[in-house]
C-alpha cells in the first residue's frame, strides 16, 4: 500500500473506501454487447447497481434486433431506473449517417451514444460490466472528485489474477511507448498520460459539460482516445483518478478478432492520432526501436515482481507478445473519432426516442426499458 500524489490528484483507498457522492444526480452507462447481457460478471454489476441506486443506469446495447427483448426483460429484473439504448438499432444508424456519423458499430460508438444521452444528468459514470470484482463502491469513488471540483476522474485498479499479472496491452504496449515518449518529447500532454496508473482502465466519470466534448473513437481506442480530449478540457488540475482495487474479469487471447493484437492496433492507430493533434513530430522507426529495448527491460521488472509475490510468469512469451505489440507503432492512418455531441446538431433526445421507437417496434409496443 502506499500514499503517493501524482502531477494530478489520487484519491487512495487504504482499507474500505465508501466516499460519500451525489449518485442520484448520475446516469451510470454501461455497454453491453448481445453475447455478454446474462454473463455471471454482469449479473453481478446490475446486483451491485440495484445497491447503488444511482439516478439512471443506461445499457448502451450493440445487438441485432431478435435478442433485444430478452435483454430489456432482463434489465427490468433488476430494482432500479434503467433504460436499454439500442445503439445498432436501424433507425439510429440510418440518422447517424444523414448527419454525416458513417462510424463503423462498436464499443466506443456505443459509449458515444450513452454519453451524449446521459449527459443530461449532472454527472455520467461509465464503466464495463466484465469485473467479477465489481463493488457497490466504485460509482461513489469515481463521482467524489467531481462533487469536489474536479472535471474528469478515472479509475485505476491492480490485474491479478491466479497468481499471475494480467493487463498485458496496458503493462507491455501502453506502458514502455510512454515512458519513451516522456523521455524523448517532454511534452505536457505526454506527461499527462504517463501520470495515469491505468489509463486503459474503462471505469472514468465526468461532469455533464465535459462529456459533451468527448470525441470517443468508435473502436478500442476509446480509453487513450477520451484521454485526448480530457487533457484539453480538464488538464492536471480538473483530473482526478481514484482506487478501485483489484479486477478480475475475462481474459483475450493475443491473436485473432477481438484479441489483444487487434486491440493494440486500434489503440496504437487513436494514440499517434492525438500525439500528431497535440502538435507532436514523431520518428516511427526511432520509436519502435526505443520501445523494444524499454519493453523488455518492463518484462524483466515485472518477471522480479512475480517471482517475489510467487506467481507463475512466463518470460518468454511476454517478450512475443511486445514483439507483436510493436507492430503497431505506425503512422496512423485514420481518426475515427466521433464529434463531440456539443459540436453536431444532432440532439440526444432524437437518439433517446429513435432507440425507444425501435424497441417497441422489436417487442411489440411495450415500454423500452424502465423509465
Amino acid at each position: 500500500m502506499e500514499y503517493t500524489q501524482e502531477r494530478f490528484a489520487t484519491f487512495h483507498d487504504y482499507g474500505d473506501a465508501h466516499p460519500p457522492a451525489p449518485v442520484e444526480e448520475a446516469t451510470v452507462v454501461v455497454p453491453i454487447a448481445e453475447r455478454d447481457h446474462a454473463s455471471p460478471a454482469a449479473n453481478r454489476a446490475m446486483e451491485k447497481l440495484e445497491a447503488v441506486d444511482p439516478g439512471r443506469v443506461l445499457i448502451a446495447l450493440r445487438a441485432d434486433g431478435e435478442a433485444v427483448e430478452k435483454i430489456v426483460d432482463w434489465l427490468d429484473s433488476f430494482d432500479f431506473d434503467g433504460t436499454v439504448l439500442w445503439c445498432t438499432a436501424p433507425a439510429i444508424r440510418t440518422t447517424l449517417e444523414a448527419n454525416g456519423i458513417d462510424s463503423a458499430a462498436g464499443k466506443g460508438r456505443d459509449v458515444w451514444l450513452g454519453i451524449g444521452v446521459a449527459s443530461q444528468s449532472e454527472y455520467v459514470v461509465v464503466h464495463d460490466a466484465d469485473a467479477m470484482t465489481y463493488d457497490t463502491a466504485h460509482v461513489p469513488k469515481l463521482l467524489f472528485p467531481l462533487a469536489n471540483g474536479y472535471d474528469f476522474s478515472k479509475g485505476y485498479y491492480a490485474r491479478v489474477e491466479n497468481q499471475q499479472l494480467y493487463g498485458r496491452l496496458f503493462r507491455l504496449f501502453y506502458t514502455p511507448l510512454v515512458q519513451v515518449l516522456e523521455s524523448e518529447y517532454h511534452h505536457p500532454f505526454v506527461s499527462y498520460l504517463d501520470g495515469f496508473r491505468y489509463a486503459l482502465a474503462g471505469e472514468f466519470a465526468v461532469t455533464s459539460e465535459a462529456a459533451q466534448s468527448l470525441r470517443s473513437p468508435s473502436g478500442w481506442g476509446l480509453e487513450v482516445g477520451t484521454l485526448g480530449d480530457t487533457f484539453d478540457f480538464a488538464g492536471f488540475e480538473g483530473t482526478a483518478q481514484v482506487d478501485l482495487g483489484i479486477h478480475r474479469h475475462e481474459h483475450r487471447a493475443v491473436e485473432g478478432s477481438g484479441g489483444l493484437g487487434q486491440m493494440c492496433a486500434e489503440v496504437g492507430e487513436t494514440l499517434f492520432t492525438v500525439l500528431e493533434e497535440q502538435g507532436i513530430e514523431l520518428d516511427y522507426d526511432r520509436l519502435r526501436s526505443q520501445y523494444h529495448d524499454r519493453a523488455d527491460r518492463i518484462v524483466e521488472q515485472y518477471a522480479g515482481d512475480a517471482a517475489f509475490n510467487g506467481f507463475s510468469f512466463d518470460e518468454q512469451r511476454e517478450h512475443a507478445q511486445a514483439a507483436t505489440y510493436a507492430e503497431a507503432i505506425r503512422p496512423p492512418t485514420d481518426d475515427d473519432r466521433l464529434p463531440a455531441w456539443r459540436e453536431i446538431s444532432l440532439e440526444p433526445a432524437t437518439v433517446t426516442q429513435l432507440s425507444a421507437e425501435a424497441i417497441d417496434r422489436v417487442t411489440g409496443d411495450r415500454t423500452a426499458g424502465r423509465d
